[in-house]
């Protein structure tokens, strides 16, 4: 068990916390024509949107309240109402997510009250699903928004399908008997969703990823020459169908309020997965997946994972006993220690940016709440060979002349960090060339032993030869 130690300092070094309004809005980016709606000034909205387009490279919707010094004194339900209204009008969107923002919690606007006099006023728009979502940046962090906002979609959306009758539950589950749902963290990639698909199918299965980022923000190129929604993703009507699922797969520790939630509406089977970052946790998906659809593991599954076996053969020898420090949220943290400690590697130093009680469960000492700054400290107190985190982590690594894996959000100076698969048995394949590769790149070379003897042949005493001096130096050199 792992100790959570808080942080002492009265300010972020070198903020590693992306807040929780970033991860809410990009749970809603996962779906059909969707708009998230940003409660706040319209400087809260324009930095979480630059964030985004450096990120994935891509034109990405967002819309703001746009809330002003009167509106955050003396209420800001009208900006609320009005932005509804006027997104509705204009873009028609098949989903709305309206998520908080500090100024917004700070001033302690009802946002789901707000939403109920929207309804009212402008019962037109009845058809259109409106999620609101308490996502104040000043606690949490960027997963832990991600995951607030997928349960408060699955509470409003997904409809009641189990119900409890003489001490027994019935419900709908296994109707469409290929229907696979997926809960997906907030840390999984396009590339990792794509492989989560791909898996899935080839068991004869039909994967409903919740949300699917690999649809929506893929890096894919759109036939409208100009949309102001998303261009892809999961549809608010295929989501309606998770209760006739025939199971229900979680993927990541961050999100288990969000299944705990799927679970008791729909009563469908769930198998649950922290990560998909090694050879065990990989063979127990497809394993899963093979009882779910009675099939046996296709053969393309058994062909890749001999070639991982290969590749760690390949890299042990540079990643074992390679000293490791990581920055990032909770879920990457526990898939990437599982990576490293079954190659071999020690993980010498951990920070994530909020409490995350999954973490707790790591067979590490301890880890620390705070940011860069923390990071940098720890490395070079324990002399890490090599940092794991995202793009503002870059700075760090050249202080201390060790590489950078990247990973995580955001990733701004990496072209295609965005769409890198981590899961499954190529992705953790080409993570481990990754690895090896940049420690063989920044190899620093042991520097040879000189003998104290060597410069001074008079502490040897003066019968001694020159020759006999070299011998001395030699053995040295063989111990």
């Amino acid at each position: 068990m792992a100790e959570l130690l808080k942080r002492k300092k009265a300010l972020s070094v070198s903020p590693l916390k992306a807040s929780q309004t970033v991860g809410a809005a990009l749970a809603f980016l996962g779906f059909f024509r969707s708009m998230p709606i940003m409660h706040g000034s319209q400087g809260c909205t324009a930095f979480a949107k630059v964030f985004f387009v450096r990120h994935f490279r891509e034109p990405i919707p967002l819309q703001t309240t746009a809330m002003d010094q009167v509106s955050s004194v003396m209420g800001a339900d009208e900006n609320i109402i009005e932005a509804l209204k006027a997104v509705c009008e204009k873009n028609a969107p098949g989903i709305i997510g309206m998520v908080t923002t500090g100024l917004a919690e700070t001033q302690g606007t009802d946002v789901r009250g707000a939403v109920k006099q929207f309804r009212q006023r402008c019962p037109q728009f009845a058809s259109i699903p409106v999620v609101p979502v308490n996502t104040p940046d000043f606690t949490g962090s960027f997963e832990s928004g991600f995951a607030l906002a997928l349960k408060a979609i699955i509470e409003t959306l997904v409809p009641e399908s189990a119900t409890e009758q003489h001490s027994e539950i019935s419900s709908r589950a296994g109707l469409r008997h290929k229907q696979v749902n997926v809960l997906c963290h907030a840390n999984l990639t396009p590339g990792d969703l794509e492989f989560i698909v791909e898996s899935i199918e080839s068991f004869g299965l039909r994967p409903m990823l919740i949300p699917d980022l690999s649809g929506s923000l893929d890096g894919h190129l759109s036939d409208d020459a100009f949309n102001p929604l998303t261009t892809g993703g999961l549809a608010v009507d295929d989501l309606q169908t998770a209760g006739e699922s025939a199971a229900t797969l979680v993927v990541g520790e961050s999100i288990a309020s969000a299944a705990a939630a799927l679970q008791k509406k729909t009563a469908v089977p769930e198998y649950r997965f922290s990560h998909l970052m090694t050879m065990e946790t990989v063979d127990r998906w497809l394993m899963t997946l093979s009882r779910i659809s009675g099939q046996p593991v296709p053969a393309r599954w058994k062909k890749q994972r001999r070639q991982l076996q290969d590749a760690m053969l390949d890299t042990h020898f540079m990643i074992g006993t390679t000293r490791v420090a990581i920055a990032s949220d909770a879920d990457v943290l526990i898939g990437f220690e599982a990576l490293l400690s079954s190659m071999g590697a020690e993980l010498v130093a951990a920070v994530i940016p909020a409490k995350a009680s999954a973490a707790k469960k790591l067979p590490i000492a301890q880890i620390q709440i705070g940011d860069l700054e923390d990071l940098e400290k720890l490395a070079l107190a324990h002399k890490a060979q090599l940092l794991v985190g995202n793009s503002h982590a870059a700075e760090s690594a050249h202080r201390l002349g060790v590489p950078l894996l990247r990973a995580g959000f955001p990733q701004y100076d990496l072209v295609g960090g965005f769409q890198r698969c981590w899961s499954g048995y190529r992705g953790i394949q080409q993570a481990l060339f990754d690895l090896a590769n940049m420690l063989l790149v920044h190899h620093q070379e042991i520097q040879p032993y000189h003998s104290i003897y060597a410069s001074k042949p008079e502490a040897l005493g003066h019968h001694q030869a020159s020759g006999e001096i070299v011998q001395v130096v030699a053995g040295s050199h063989s111990l």
